[in-house]
Order: C-alpha cells, then structure tokens, then sequence
C-alpha cells in the first residue's frame, strides 16, 4: 500500500473504474500507464496533445484514491470548467470544487469542509491559492492524495517573474511535511 491505494491494481480493476466514473470503455494512448504510476505514487510528467486525455490522467486516480487531489491551474475560467466537469459524471456536487479568489468566505467554508468529510476528491487551486499560508495550514491537517499540476509549461512560461508562486509548489508540500506525488501535465 502506498498513499492509501494498492499498488497491484490489475488492468480490470482500471477499466472497472473508467466505465464506473466516465462511462468509458477504453483508455487513449498512455493514459492508463500514466494512471498506474500516479496510483502507485510516483511523480508523473505527462506530454499529450490537446484532446489527448489529460485531465483524465488525474481525475480518475483521484476519484479511486483516498483523500482529495489538488489540482493546480492557471485560471479561473478553466477550473470552473473542469469542475463542472467532473460534477456532471458524479451524483455528489461536493466531488469537485475550485478554491481560489472569486469565492467569499461561506463558500470558501463549504469547500474546506467539503475535504475534511471526505466528500471532495479534486481541488482545483490557483499557484497563489495554494501558496497562502491559511491554506498551507489547512492542507498539513487533511489527507491530500497528490499534486496536479495542469498545463505545467506554465511554470517556465509564467513561473519566473509573472507568477512567481509557481516556483513555491515544491516547497508548499516541504511546508506541509508529507510526500505527497505530483503529477505535472502539459500539451507543449
């Protein structure tokens, strides 16, 4: 066992999953190897084309693993989007939810007690969110499954004066002390 999931998984138990959470019946290219190193808890970079299957590469190891999986993304717009995404294969609203500087504090309440029950399986941050000190302190006390980092060529694009905090999410998971495998994502 390691961050909670078995690492034998067998090939059924994976496509079990898709059919179960996505309706799929098949993996694209790679996505299924990819999947198995996340579930086995290691670091992951994933190089696919736009429409190639990314998101699927984090979401469905969340949705099997233990704890919630905190996504990494530039904008908003864009987890608002996969939020709904997810949402719209899940029962559970509470499955996916965005933390980030749109929300007021009710909401921002929801969403952090959403993860201390167990009900949300995909957080969807900013760099800056993540990098807050409030936050910090609130990710050191749950159970987190694994980093995302969606469209990584962010942080050599942006990381190193635009968006400095893109350079702080290694020492985010030092700071709360848990070895937590990180998944970085991009189509370039």
């Amino acid at each position: 066992m390691k961050n909670g999931v078995s690492t034998t998984i067998v090939k059924y138990d994976l496509k079990k999953s898709l059919k179960q959470f996505f309706g799929f019946d098949k993996f694209k290219l790679f996505q299924e190897q990819v999947i198995r190193s996340v579930l086995d808890g290691k670091d992951t970079f994933v190089i696919m084309p736009t429409g190639g299957g990314k998101s699927l590469c984090y979401q469905l190891p969340a949705l099997m693993m233990e704890g919630t999986a905190i996504v990494v993304s530039p904008l908003i717009a864009l987890m608002k989007n996969q939020v709904d995404s997810v949402r719209g294969y899940s029962e559970n609203d509470d499955v996916a939810h965005f933390l980030n500087s749109s929300l007021n504090k009710t909401q921002t309440k929801k969403v952090k007690s959403d993860i201390v029950n167990g009900t949300t399986k995909l957080l969807y941050v900013a760099p800056e969110t993540l990098t807050k000190e409030e936050n910090l302190e609130f990710f050191a006390h749950v159970k987190i499954s694994f980093i995302a980092v969606d469209e990584a060529h962010c942080i050599s694009e942006w990381g190193h004066d635009f968006r400095p905090e893109y350079r702080k999410i290694r020492s985010m998971l030092d700071y709360i002390g848990k070895e937590i495998p990180v998944i970085a994502l991009t189509a370039t």
